[in-house]
């Protein structure tokens, strides 16, 4: 019965080993198809990248839909300190160069020990860092790989996702902290994301004023009341043609966080109103709306 469903039994074989299958092999099988690492989906912005201590970086992928970076090293057999210390040596020098995008180190190895896990371990959580080990099979003449994460890097919670739990407010706290006006501020906004979907509320927690729909929180949009203006923060990716969109509306563009991927913008009573369309643009790109659904 086993037949019929064609199982093979391929055989594990070492690539640091191996007389044809090396290095340059492997960064050529993840380059034409960066997907088989299951970090998502990747291009490859280049190779062998050339890095002003005079090494070269293995391989600089980028995320599609983000302004994330991967700086890849690739290492045959097991890992060892100059490998470490290396990918983060690269992964340091590209934030550096180009800081407008998220940076995550990548180390790639056939052995990944306990020692390995332990030192990283240590500086996990400072330095983004993701360990993939790769393990090739043949059979009858055929060569496939796999990736397994050994370690993630560690993911932040958004501050906010903390504060709401332990800080819930209510209206008068923020009339306070702030005025009427600046609170009606609020209130406005939310008006036009119910335009979008009506099932939209705003939960006054001690922080900030967010959203939940149908009870639950969804704070795409937060808004900061004060005494003269509201803040809003609304959670978009850093995009050039964004910040050129709100700043040639005329809206108060602050500035980005990067950690909370939002947009601080500053709105004084009537800003709502003035700029109603393309505030009802930007809360549809942060929830992925297409003007034509």
């Amino acid at each position: 019965m086993l037949e019929k469903f064609n199982v093979i039994q391929p055989r594990e074989i070492s690539l640091k080993d191996h007389p044809e299958l090396n290095e340059a092999w492997l960064q050529e099988v993840i380059a034409n198809r960066p997907e088989i690492l299951g970090l998502g989906d990747l291009i490859v912005k280049d190779k062998e990248r050339i890095q002003p201590s005079g090494g070269r970086l293995d391989l600089l992928l980028q995320d599609v839909d983000s302004l994330k970076r991967y700086e890849m090293e690739i290492q045959l057999g097991k890992t060892d300190e100059s490998h470490i210390i290396r990918t983060i040596e690269y992964w340091d020098i590209e934030r550096k160069r180009y800081p407008q995008y998220e940076h995550c180190a990548v180390i790639v190895a056939e052995d990944i020990t306990s020692r390995f896990l332990n030192v990283i371990s240590l500086f996990n959580g400072s330095i983004p860092l993701i360990a993939l080990k790769v393990t090739a099979y043949e059979y009858e003449g055929k060569y496939f790989v796999t990736f397994n994460k050994i370690l993630d890097e560690v993911q932040f919670g958004l501050v906010e996702e903390d504060e709401e739990v332990k800080e819930v407010t209510d209206r008068n706290y923020w009339i306070e902290r702030g005025t009427n006006k600046t609170v009606s501020i609020a209130d406005e906004g939310l008006k036009l994301i119910q335009e979008i979907n009506p099932n939209y509320e705003l939960k006054y927690n001690k922080f900030y004023i967010g959203l939940a729909r149908q009870g639950i929180a969804d704070n795409f949009v937060i808004f900061r009341p004060q005494k003269k203006i509201t803040r809003m923060e609304i959670r978009l990716h850093k995009s050039q043609d964004i910040e050129e969109f709100i700043e040639s509306s005329g809206i108060d563009l602050l500035d980005y966080f990067p950690r909370n991927r939002t947009y601080r913008i500053n709105l004084k009573p009537g800003d709502i109103e003035k700029y109603k369309e393309p505030l009802i643009t930007l809360f549809k790109k942060s929830l992925d709306i297409d003007d034509e659904d």
